[in-house]
């Protein structure tokens, strides 16, 4: 029997913040029953008590059957499927602590868009290290928390190296509102949903510094060429990175402040102070996404341009002034 024929089995979803309760309300639309792990155990009573997420999710109100737990064990308890929605840097120690909870055989879909930053691993291989007879998946695509948990149209990708596994995964997650497609294209899903996050830094200085529609749209345009390559190179495949969790993310990520990293990359344009601002991926992603294009000789002269800037070594103008400065050559796609 699929996991979509059994769609109203239990999931766990771990990880309070506004992805994570987002994804929590759509899996309850979808008709299964969910239990949301919180670590801060104030956040779980609110959720309980006021059906409220103040701090990430303003303004949504949680339907009253959702549930909230500050203890791994409680929100892991008899769960058929377990969607890990906690950063990427932290989801190797949160995938460790849940390792003894996890019922065996039970899938795990990693919805964290990073690498991780002190070895360069994607996020499914650090999991596979972490819990190594778990059957892996990832989520990811063009999409915002506060549009899932009103119940907006949404189109994401879910990727495991197991087809048929990813396709009962997408069937499974499914809701009115929240359409997924499958892949077994698990690298590829996971490259793009961690680079675009870097390039949405830069799109968003750019933005911050008054620096034209025209700048913003061709550091998109050149900053896809660079997510593409270095994304195969990672061993993703060129067509996935020309869907949803490539492209798709890259346009909606660069596009409005709803985004952390565009948010981010705009305050640093202004030459405002960045401290208080919600995480962003894209800032611990910048420099191993760096390293790695290095390792694999990979030219990422964008990529590049944000971790100069990120490390405050640039202003925006000089690092545009070094883009637009290199070296003429023909227009390449590939």
């Amino acid at each position: 029997m699929s996991l979509a024929e059994t769609k109203r089995k239990r999931v766990a979803v771990l990880g309070g913040g506004a992805w994570g309760t987002a994804l929590a309300v759509s899996a309850h639309h979808g008709g299964r029953d969910v239990r949301l792990w919180a670590r801060d155990p104030v956040l779980a009573d609110e959720i309980n008590r006021h059906r409220t997420n103040r701090r990430y999710l303003a303004d949504v109100v949680l339907p009253p059957e959702l549930k909230a737990f500050a203890s791994l064990g409680d929100a892991l308890k008899d769960a058929s499927l377990v969607l890990s929605v906690v950063p990427a840097q932290a989801t190797r120690a949160v995938l460790a602590e849940a390792s003894g909870d996890l019922p065996a055989g039970v899938p795990v879909v990693l919805c964290a868009k990073g690498i991780e930053r002190e070895t360069g691993k994607l996020v499914s291989e650090l999991a596979a290290e972490t819990l190594p007879n778990t059957p892996l998946a990832a989520l990811s695509g063009p999409s915002f928390a506060a549009d899932v948990a009103r119940g907006l149209p949404t189109a994401v990708t879910v990727a495991s190296a197991d087809a048929d596994l990813a396709q009962d995964l997408a069937e499974a997650l499914s809701a009115p509102a929240f359409r997924c497609y499958s892949t077994d294209d698990l690298a590829g899903v996971e490259a793009g949903g961690a680079l675009k996050n870097v390039l949405a830094i830069a799109v968003g200085a750019a933005a911050g510094a008054d620096l034209g529609a025209s700048a913003r749209a061709a550091l998109v345009t050149r900053g896809f060429v660079e997510l593409r390559r270095l994304g195969v190179a990672l061993g993703g495949r060129a067509d996935t990175l020309m869907g949803l969790s490539g492209l798709g993310d890259l346009i909606l990520t660069c596009s409005s402040e709803q985004s952390r990293n565009f948010t981010y990359g705009a305050t640093l344009g202004r030459g405002g102070p960045t401290i208080g601002l919600k995480l962003a991926e894209g800032v611990a992603t910048a420099s191993i996404a760096a390293e790695l294009a290095k390792r694999h000789g990979i030219e990422t002269p964008i990529i590049d341009a944000t971790v100069a800037l990120l490390a405050g070594e640039s202003s925006v103008g000089e690092l545009v002034g070094s883009l637009m400065a290199r070296p003429v050559k023909p227009e390449d796609h590939i």
